[in-house]
Order: structure tokens, then sequence, then C-alpha cells
């Protein structure tokens, strides 16, 4: 539900509008009964939220996507020790 009031109003009222914009509720300032503007809590509006599963239909993962799809390739595998100065070298 919005709020709407004037501004002569809403100078005396601002730190209560402030609570209710940083609340998620939308509140509109009016000049003679027409609305100018309208108060927003900083990145309310430019930070999406976070969707669980966004990811799948990036991807195409589904459900019966098999978890081999995630393993590790072994043709990428390296042959031989990891550093120098370990067995085998």
């Amino acid at each position: 539900m919005a709020t709407q009031m004037n501004i002569a109003e809403a100078k005396a009222k601002l730190s209560s509008l402030v609570q209710k914009a940083l609340d998620g509720e939308e509140v509109i300032i009016a000049r003679d009964g027409v609305p100018a503007v309208r108060i927003v809590a900083v990145g309310a509006e430019t930070k999406p939220k976070r969707q669980f599963g966004s990811l799948k239909a990036k991807y195409g993962w589904t459900e019966e996507t098999p978890y081999e799809v995630f393993a590790p390739d072994p043709a990428d595998a390296i042959d031989g020790p990891l550093f120098p100065g370990q067995a085998g070298d």
C-alpha cells in the first residue's frame, strides 16, 4: 500500500516516511494533491533479488542432469608429479 501526503505534512513526518520507505512501502509526496516525487530506499530498485536456481535456465541444467557432467575430464590430467622434487621426478 502506498502512502501519499502533501509537502507540508511530509516535512513534519520525514523520519517516519523514510522508515516506511526502508521497510519497502511506497511513499509518494504530492504538491497541491498531484504526485510529485517518490521516496525509495537506496539500492531498492537497482539491486535485483537473488533467485535460487537462476543458473539452471542459463546453462540448461535440469534435475536429471547427471553429476558426471561436472566431473573433471581425465584427458586434462597432468602426467607426473605436480611439483619438482617429488618422487618420480
